[in-house]
């Protein structure tokens, strides 16, 4: 049986309540199987799906002791999980990232995966549950050991020991792991559980969970399973990991080996409807009473705070969450190819938007050009000439080939001379005719240049960076979308819209622009620049609609 593709049909359908992100990785892995990127092994699938149900009980609650019955979207998952296989027969997918609501069966899932690893798994496992404190990381551990007293044929395989249990015939133990980053790294790590992921803090949580993944390399077949609600950290393990799983969603990441299940509601607006908040709970009405979700809605509405931790806990939505907003084939498909740009442009009016670094890496110039009913975003870039080569290598982006091709000019050495980039803006202008009749900046970086522009006579507009920008994001995402942008092909800028992501800030909706993670080599600057001239074309349309047109 193929659950993958009943349920795939069934959120496709509607006929199950589904967010786009769920629909999404569904979608992701029938276009992957269909490609042969892997196949399902269905048999694989069946038999993990059978353990569960098998040897996997309730130990807390109504249901206890009883074997567990797994929902449709559970056998899903768990065949995404175990099914999933390469050319070889190795599971697929090494990273796990599961986001669900209060109550929907977290600890039952990583128990049961626990037990599933423990007892077929690779022989010699380490098998962890993880988590800041022991206490809490002693939740799924707990849960693993009292599920194996419902199953005495197990239990008797098994020794529980001071610190961990054993299971001697596969030579494999079973742990409660809490932070400490240095006594990890001579673990070697077959299954790791990273159990409420967003609680962990920054710094220390990010440098733990890439102890844990780094410490699986030798392993065939390892397992990172991080399964969590919603939180208040920013800038964890959480708002990395789900940034980068919101880029393999909309396909502009060339990782294949993480898979989210990314269950959230899509609607705020809607957070109090029973059918929205199935996209978040799909175990509501089974492990979830519906009375007890009104119980909840109306603690809700009593005060901010309450509906601020209802939002984390049940609707599974981050206060403040960074997610890719730009789809991959949006952003192909608005690529043009145009021999010579800058002849092609001649004689138009437009809107300018720069982006300066603090003098020492990337700046970019754009110029959005509107002909026949469709604006094109032109753009260009500095770097100073001494960081070429070291940018090359931290970015994985030829600078060079980009010089070549007129994407990129050097300026300086250990810093950029703005008076390159003044320069460029007066050959568009002086030679071609290019004439931008308002340019936005962004004061904070932009003085010295704006300055000289200024005294030129360029029309500018100073732009206010943070939610301001939220009007021109909207636009940018949506002509993107409807095609009615085009992208002059500038592989700086195309790495650039990949790399954007955006923040929102829930009371408001409004979003602002960040990268998809705070890696050194992830730039946005070209994006940056894109939104001033938005705005500023935005602010100043009414004025300037008949020249902006160049329908002449």
């Amino acid at each position: 049986m193929n659950y993958i593709e009943q349920y795939r049909r069934k959120i496709n359908s509607g006929k199950l309540p589904a967010n786009e992100d769920i629909k999404a990785v569904y979608d992701l892995i029938h276009r992957n199987i269909k490609e042969k990127v892997y196949r399902l092994d269905e048999d694989k699938a069946a038999k993990a799906i059978e353990f569960f149900e098998r040897f996997c009980h309730h130990v807390k609650g109504m249901w206890a002791p009883e074997r567990i019955r797994l929902e449709l979207w559970q056998k899903a998952m768990i065949s995404a999980i175990y099914g999933i296989v390469d050319a070889e027969g190795a599971r697929w997918y090494r990273e796990v990232l599961i986001g669900l609501g209060r109550k929907n069966g977290k600890t039952l899932l990583v128990s049961g995966a626990a037990e599933l690893e423990a007892f077929t798994g690779e022989y010699g496992g380490e098998i962890y549950f993880t988590a800041p404190k022991l206490a809490q990381a002693n939740l799924g551990y707990d849960g693993f050991y009292q599920m194996l007293r419902f199953e005495p044929d197990l239990l008797k395989r098994v020794k529980r020991r001071r610190s961990d249990i054993y299971y001697a015939d596969r030579n494999t133990t079973v742990a409660p792991l809490a932070f400490n980053a240095n006594t990890s790294d001579g673990f070697n790590i077959s299954l790791g559980i990273c159990d409420e992921l967003a609680a962990w803090p920054a710094t220390q949580g990010k440098k733990f969970y890439e102890v844990l993944k780094s410490s699986m390399g030798s392993r065939r077949e390892p397992l990172l399973l991080s399964i969590t609600t919603a939180g208040y950290i920013n800038g964890g393990p959480y708002d990395e990991l789900y940034s980068r799983a919101t880029k393999v969603l909309k396909g502009s990441s060339k990782e294949q080996r993480l898979l989210p299940f990314l269950y959230h509601i899509d609607d705020l607006d809607k957070w109090n409807d029973m059918e929205e908040l199935k996209k978040a709970n799909p175990n509501l009405g089974i492990s979830i009473s519906v009375d007890f979700m009104r119980e909840e809605i109306a603690v809700a509405e009593t005060s901010f705070s309450k509906k601020a931790e209802f939002f984390t806990k049940y609707c599974c939505v981050k206060q403040n969450s960074s997610t890719a907003f730009l789809k991959a084939v949006d952003v192909q498909k608005s690529v043009v190819e145009i021999e010579d740009p800058l002849e092609y442009f001649r004689g138009s009016y437009c809107v300018a938007g720069i982006d300066l670094s603090r003098t020492t890496d990337l700046s970019a110039v754009v110029h959005l050009i509107e002909k026949q009913r469709t604006i094109y975003l032109l753009s260009h870039f500095w770097l100073p000439g001494d960081k070429i080569e070291d940018a090359s290598a931290r970015d994985d982006i030829p600078y060079l080939e980009m010089i070549q091709k007129g994407y990129l000019t050097p300026s300086g050495q250990g810093y950029i001379e703005y008076e390159d980039i003044e320069t460029y803006m007066d050959k568009l202008l002086r030679e071609y005719e290019i004439i931008p009749r308002m340019t936005g900046y962004d004061n904070y970086s932009s003085m010295y240049l704006v300055k000289h522009l200024g005294q030129k006579g360029y029309p500018l507009d100073d732009v206010r960076q943070g939610f301001n920008l939220n009007p021109a994001i909207d636009e940018l995402e949506n002509r993107l979308r409807e095609g009615s942008l085009k992208v002059v092909r500038n592989d700086i800028m195309l790495a650039h819209l990949l790399d954007s992501a955006t923040e929102q800030e829930r009371t408001t909706k409004r979003r602002r622009l960040v990268k998809i993670d705070d890696r050194d080599f992830i730039h946005i600057d070209g994006v940056a620049a894109t939104l001033c001239a938005l705005i500023v074309r935005q602010k100043h349309y009414e004025v300037l609609e008949d020249l902006l047109k160049n329908e002449d």
